[in-house]
């Protein structure tokens, strides 16, 4: 916390933090896996560019460098002695004046590690999950700020997260203002329709660094993709489709609203990019070397 190391039980705010009345915080979650050369954080540079990206856009000033951030989180995985954990960095506006002008409140910056399993369920990645398409819709462009990763955007995650469970299903997916698909709840999409691999356009989502990766993957792979919206039909009648994220790593969608997806389980070419994802991460891919940092 603040470029020092506090034990976990005294890593407290105050109740009058302002990033807790006002939601105004920006945050990355960050995957570290245990390699045969030790831990390995995947794509770090990347995570903590779009954390400095998303305090840049709101106008926060963090109080270290980018460099300085980096090199904290190696330490904190380092000293927590994990072989593979979820990395929480978040920077947010501490106490001091109240209103939502937090005029020359400090800018704080915390850095947690703990360990965390598939987010989705270890049966969600090997057989896939059912979500739902919410209710709730992705705010507009020019009312959230779809590139900034900010605590307050996801009371619209939560909301849509608990309709889908309250429902029965795994996840929510979430549409856009003009009723195309968005994203998850916390996750990116992509469908499988005739050999074509197609995920959402960076316009209503957060540009995912999972996302990024599945593309340059696909691409290495030969396979045909595209950038492009599509409806909630399109998606009902996708021969394969699958959420990307860090939390939720590549996890199959077998089944949307009641209806099946494919026949049911997780395709050919979502089965191969998530075992190539799953290598990678473990350090067992030579070409992708340079998305990882060893502990």
């Amino acid at each position: 916390m603040d470029g020092a190391f506090i034990d976990w039980d005294s890593a407290n705010v105050h109740v009058l933090t302002h990033s807790l009345h006002y939601g105004l915080g920006v945050f990355e979650g960050i995957r570290c896996y245990q390699t045969e050369r030790g831990p390995a954080v995947f794509k770090l540079r990347e995570h903590v560019a779009r954390l400095f990206s998303s305090a840049h856009i709101f106008l926060m000033k963090v109080p270290f460098t980018e460099e300085e951030i980096f090199e904290a989180i190696i330490k904190t995985v380092g000293v927590n002695r994990v072989k593979e954990c979820y990395i929480r960095p978040l920077v947010y506006i501490g106490y001091g004046a109240m209103g939502l002008y937090p005029k020359d409140n400090p800018v704080r910056v915390s850095i947690a590690v703990w360990p965390w399993g598939a987010y989705l369920g270890e049966e969600g990645l090997t057989k896939g999950i059912r979500i739902k398409v919410s209710s709730f819709i992705r705010g507009h462009v020019n009312s959230n700020l779809s590139r900034g990763k900010v605590s307050g955007y996801y009371v619209n995650s939560q909301l849509a997260k608990k309709e889908a469970i309250s429902c029965g299903y795994d996840e929510a997916i979430l549409l856009d203002t003009e009723g195309y698909v968005s994203e998850g709840s916390g996750e990116n999409v992509f469908i499988v329709r005739n050999g074509v691999l197609k995920t959402t356009p960076l316009t209503s989502i957060l540009e995912g660094i999972t996302r990024g990766s599945i593309i340059e993957i696909a691409r290495d792979e030969g396979l045909r993709i595209v950038e492009e919206r599509f409806t909630r039909d399109e998606l009902y009648i996708a021969d394969e489709a699958f959420f990307t994220g860090t939390a939720a790593e590549i996890t199959p969608i077998r089944e949307v609203d009641g209806r099946t997806i494919g026949d049911g389980r997780p395709g050919a070419i979502t089965s191969k990019l998530q075992a190539i994802f799953f290598d990678l991460v473990k350090g067992k891919v030579k070409k992708y070397q340079s998305w990882l940092t060893y502990v």
